[in-house]
This record gives structure tokens, C-alpha cells and sequence, in this order.
């Protein structure tokens, strides 16, 4: 009887570890998650007649290819890849191409921007199979085109996006053994050019006692920002800095932050207003870092709403910032009047009272760990500040055009001591803001 009762165990403990082995095995050689296609190397090159660009691959993909005037660009959009090239240095570009610019532009969708001295037109475009060593590759040609035709092609770029149904049929601008762009991302279509719609995502469940503060990495994605002079660029420290903020915010269980951004992605400038009101934010905050000319200026800043600058140079920096949405190639020329008057109209009076009141705190508490540029509160009209019923700042960390600064900004110590400065800040905001309304 023992012998009988303990086969059907002994059975069960045998099946149990021949599972576990099976699974072990499967989870090494089948049902890891696929590396995305990467860009391995590219390059610019004159021909007669024309300008060749050209991304290595690690594999065949699909993309689309538009055009977007004043300033003039052409846009490739490619499914979500990695991008592992060298990026060619700037003063170095040939041709008709004078830059590019490359990163997420939204999920599943990967930006390349190139900036035209001039009227352009694609001669021919085309992913190349494996050969002789290389993998696969995209090559464009580029060509002087007028500006009629030029234009033409904007305007094409700006009609609605066909349906899914039609994207088998490969476009003049797609090679026909290139797979169509639902079967590369699965099945939805690629989003659509210039006039794609961005939401806001859900407003957050409110916390009972909680305040909302919305942190906003500057730049990202396809839009980097300012570049320092050992070559970091300002998205990657602006989102690092936002990421101790939040941390540190989080810390004491009196806030709920939220971040218009927590990856490596460019987002409107329209939509981190929409995303501060979705979230019924009491508190925005926009983190930055700039450039110069002159590398031994430095010194951190506040900035708060004004159409009439407070200075020269912030009049440029506000100008410079407002132009986001044009370096990640997106046509602003069709936007609703609700968007529009986001964009432009001036904020509430009193919330430019409590930007200014906020601003104030941050500039005294953060005089005790950072370098302070003269005027430290200063007045821009930067776009990310024109919520109508959001206090809004601007920070703008220092400059990365400045050795010691931008050494400093690319420690995580130097950081922790700025976000504790900000959690001061935020905290005497909020207690004056408090006491304000009991009177």
C-alpha cells in the first residue's frame, strides 16, 4: 500500500520538474522579447545632381516620407527603432541636407528630420536587401527642386491619412518589397504626418490632500535641446532632473507629481499645456538648460509669463524654445482655435501672480546651492507657460555652453541638491498659497 500511495507522487514531483526544465529551456530560446531594428551608421554624400542619405539597418522596415516648409524639412518616419549611429557632426553636413535631427517622436514611431537649404524633392527612395556585408539599408535621394513643386508636396503632406485598408498598396515613396507600414506595426497604421492629433492622457485619480505638481523634462525624442560642449544633450539631462524632483517630491507624501514625460520622447509643446490642465495641476514646472556664444556665462534663472520679454536675451531664449514643435517636424499651420488660444492668449492675471509668487521661493532657496545668473526672475513668453489656470514656471538649470555648469549639471549630487532646493520651494508655495485662502 505505501508502494502504490507514493508512484502517483513520485510521478507528479517527475512531471514537475521536467515542466520547469522545459520552461527554463523555452524562456532561453524562444520567448524573449525581439530587439527592435537598429540604426547602425549613417551618411550624407553628394552625387551629380543630387544628395544621398543613407541609414545601415540591422533590418528591413517600412517608412514614410513628407515635407514641411518655413523652415523647410523633409521627415522620414520609421516603426520604433534604436538608433546606434555616430551622429555626424555639426559643420559637416553636404548638399542639400544642412542637418538632422532623430529620436522618438511618439510611441511605435521613430522621427528623422532633415533641414533643406532650399526647395527639395525626393528622386527616389528605397531599402536596399543584404549585400556584400552590409544589411539592409535606406537609401534617399534628394534634388533642387521650385518652389511650386516643393509645395505641393507640403500641401500633399498636410491631407487626411489614408485608411488602414490602403496602406498594402505601396506608395512612389515606398519600395514595393518593403512590408506595408500595418503589417511593420501591427494593426494600426502608421499615425498620420504633420496634422497627427495628440491627447492628453487621462487625468490621475486625485489624491485626497494631495497637491498636483506636473514636472516637464524639456525637449526629447527627436528634439534634443541645447547641446553641451562635451556633447550631452539638454533632453537627457532635463529628464534625470525631473526624475530626482519627482523622487524626492514623492518622498514627502505630499504631493502626487506627474511627468509630461518619464522616456526618451519628443512631446508637443501644445500637449504638455494639455496635460498640466487634464491633471488639474495646482503647479507646473518646466525644467531646461541653455546655451551661449560666450562660454564663461553662467548661472541658473526663473522665468514666468510675459509677451514683452524682460531682456534681450530672453526675448531669444523664449523664441528659440517656442520653436520645438518645428525642429520635430510638425505643422503647426492647422491648428484649432481652442490649441491657438492655448498658445497665444495670455494667462489669467491671477495665476501670473502666484507664477511670479512661486518664482520668488524658488530663486531664494535655490541662491543657497546654485550659481544665480543676474535678474534671476526673469520674463519670457514661452509657450509651455500659457496655461490660463495653471501657475507655470520656467527653470532653466544653467548653461551647458559653460565647462564648470555643465560638469556640475551632469552629477547626480549637484541635482539632488537642486531638486531639494525646488522641494523648499514648492513646499513655502504651497503653505503661502494655504494661507492665502483662509484669509
Amino acid at each position: 500500500m505505501w508502494t502504490q500511495n507514493r508512484r502517483p507522487r513520485i510521478a507528479w514531483a517527475l512531471a514537475a520538474v521536467a515542466l520547469a526544465i522545459l520552461a527554463v529551456g523555452l524562456a532561453g530560446v524562444g520567448f524573449a522579447t525581439p530587439s527592435p531594428t537598429k540604426v547602425t551608421a549613417v551618411r550624407i554624400g553628394e552625387h551629380p545632381g543630387m544628395t544621398r542619405l543613407v541609414l545601415e539597418l540591422t533590418g528591413s522596415v517600412d517608412y514614410r516620407i513628407f515635407m514641411l516648409a518655413n523652415p523647410d524639412r523633409v521627415v522620414i518616419d520609421l516603426p520604433e527603432v534604436s538608433w546606434e549611429a555616430t551622429p555626424l557632426k555639426e559643420g559637416t553636413y553636404i548638399g542639400l541636407v544642412k542637418g538632422y535631427r532623430y529620436g522618438l517622436f511618439t510611441p511605435g514611431t521613430f522621427r528623422v528630420v532633415l533641414d533643406v537649404g532650399g526647395p527639395v524633392r525626393v528622386q527616389s527612395s528605397r531599402i536596399l536587401e543584404p549585400q556584400e556585408g552590409h544589411g539592409p539599408r535606406l537609401i534617399l535621394d534628394l534634388a533642387a527642386s521650385t518652389w511650386e513643386a516643393f509645395m505641393a508636396e507640403v500641401k500633399k503632406a498636410a491631407l487626411p491619412a489614408a485608411p488602414a485598408a490602403s496602406l498594402s498598396q505601396p506608395s512612389p515613396q515606398v519600395s514595393p518589397q518593403v512590408p506595408s507600414a500595418a503589417a511593420a506595426l501591427g494593426p494600426a497604421p502608421m499615425p498620420a504626418p504633420p496634422s497627427q492629433a495628440f491627447a492628453a492622457p487621462p487625468a490621475p485619480e486625485a489624491k485626497p490632500g494631495k497637491k498636483i505638481v506636473v514636472l516637464d523634462p524639456g525637449h526629447g525624442g527627436v528634439d534634443p535641446g541645447a547641446e553641451g560642449r562635451t556633447g550631452v544633450y539638454e533632453k537627457y539631462l532635463t529628464l534625470s532632473m525631473a526624475t530626482e524632483l519627482k523622487r524626492q517630491l514623492d518622498a514627502t507624501g505630499r504631493y502626487q507629481v506627474v511627468l509630461t514625460r518619464d522616456k526618451d520622447i519628443y512631446i508637443p509643446l501644445r500637449e504638455r499645456i494639455a496635460i498640466a490642465r487634464a491633471a488639474n495641476a495646482d503647479l507646473f514646472i518646466s525644467l531646461h538648460a541653455d546655451t551661449i556664444d560666450n562660454p564663461h556665462i553662467r548661472g541658473l534663472s526663473v522665468y514666468t509669463l510675459s509677451e514683452t520679454a524682460s531682456d534681450q536675451e530672453a526675448a531669444a531664449l523664449a523664441t528659440s524654445e517656442n520653436k520645438s514643435d518645428l525642429i520635430a517636424g510638425v505643422d503647426l499651420s492647422n491648428e484649432s482655435p481652442e490649441v491657438t488660444n492655448i498658445l497665444i492668449d495670455l494667462a489669467q492675471r491671477e495665476t501670473m501672480n502666484r507664477s511670479a509668487n512661486f518664482a520668488e521661493y524658488a530663486v531664494t532657496e535655490l541662491s543657497h546651492d546654485a550659481k544665480l545668473l543676474s535678474k534671476t526672475h526673469r520674463f519670457a513668453g514661452f509657450a509651455v507657460l500659457k496655461a490660463p489656470d495653471v501657475p507655470s514656471v520656467l527653470v532653466e538649470l544653467g548653461y551647458l555652453s559653460h565647462p564648470e555648469e555643465e560638469r556640475q549639471l551632469r552629477e547626480p549630487a549637484y541635482r539632488i541638491k537642486l531638486a531639494g532646493a525646488l522641494v523648499k520651494s514648492i513646499d513655502r508655495f504651497f503653505g503661502w498659497k494655504d494661507a492665502a485662502s483662509k484669509t
